[in-house]
């Protein structure tokens, strides 16, 4: 039976999940209405003026397919962390506290609130979570010139 830690950070997953999913669906949302614009522009007079509506409209789309692909990039390195697993070290789906806050070590999905709480979600490869990582629960960090207290590693 998983206990109020293991719980937790399942909570701070589906967050995370939920922050992915939200962005999937905007990106999608978006493409297809660059693709209504661009499929609803009729020929006038004024051809340049068609023809600049359906580049904007073309911009607008592959921009939207960048994100979208961004955003299921990240739900990918979500799908690789077991929130289940404990951690004693900071490292992907790790919940660190410190002395300057908690952060779910695993996408970039900033602020979370969870059980009226303050979180932050963070990927491995942002400053804190590389200043914090390999630390073990008692252990110091140094971030932004600051040294950061290793409160508890779950």
């Amino acid at each position: 039976m998983a206990g109020p830690d293991q719980l937790l950070k399942s909570r701070l997953h589906a967050a995370c999940l939920a922050y992915v999913q939200e962005r999937i669906e905007a990106c999608q949302a978006a493409i297809n209405a660059a693709q209504e614009s661009a499929n609803s522009e009729t020929k006038s007079s004024a051809g340049d003026k068609y023809e600049t509506g359906r580049a904007m409209a073309q911009n607008e789309r592959d921009r939207n397919k960048v994100q979208l692909h961004q955003a299921q990039q990240l739900q990918g390195e979500l799908q690789r962390i077991l929130p289940e697993l404990p951690c004693d070290t900071v490292r992907p789906g790790a919940l660190v506290h410190t002395s300057m806050g908690q952060f779910y070590i695993s996408i970039s999905a900033g602020k979370l609130i969870v059980e009226g709480r303050d979180y932050f979600a963070v990927s491995a490869a942002a400053p804190v979570a590389a200043a914090l990582a390999g630390k073990r629960a008692g252990e110091q960090a140094m971030f932004n010139g600051k040294s950061v207290q290793v409160l508890s590693v779950q």
